[in-house]
């Protein structure tokens, strides 16, 4: 079965929607202690970049978009497999939050995120990841016609 496009686009906007709104909490609680761990590893690092730059308010959004349009197109893809529903978005999610864990241990490897930091920020990014893609999950539907 093909995957239904415009439902895709609609979940993954939705999904992106969840992911901006949770990301500004989150950088609401933590970024301060972001700066820190960045200023850190090199003075000044983290209050030239900002956590409520204008760029980086940008930045974060498009990629809030983007990761919910991915989380909702995985869906999509793995729910023939899985079966639609919960299990499934929060196997999508997983798959995100494993790749993003992977990825943002750069920032502990090279010191500039301490290991607490860097564990919180995981925890907190995982429950993202899995409210997103829920959202993405209870919007997304197969076409019921058949070609």
């Amino acid at each position: 079965m093909a995957i239904n496009t415009q439902k895709v686009i609609v979940a993954g906007i939705a999904a992106g929607v969840v992911m901006i709104v949770l990301d500004f909490v989150t950088q609401m609680m933590l970024g301060d202690r972001m700066v820190a761990d960045m200023n850190a590893f090199q003075p000044g690092l983290g209050d030239s970049m900002g956590t409520m730059n204008t760029n980086v308010m940008i930045g974060y959004f498009i990629m809030d978009l983007v990761i919910g349009m991915l989380l909702a197109y995985t869906y999509a893809a793995i729910r023939p497999r899985f079966g639609p529903g919960p299990k499934t978005a929060i196997i999508a999610a997983l798959m995100f939050w494993i790749f993003g864990s992977i990825v943002s241990a750069n920032y502990l490897i090279m010191g500039m995120m301490s290991r607490s930091l860097w564990l919180t920020f995981g925890l907190v990014y995982l429950i993202c990841l899995i409210i997103a893609s829920l959202v993405a999950g209870a919007l997304y539907k197969e076409n019921t016609a058949t070609a």
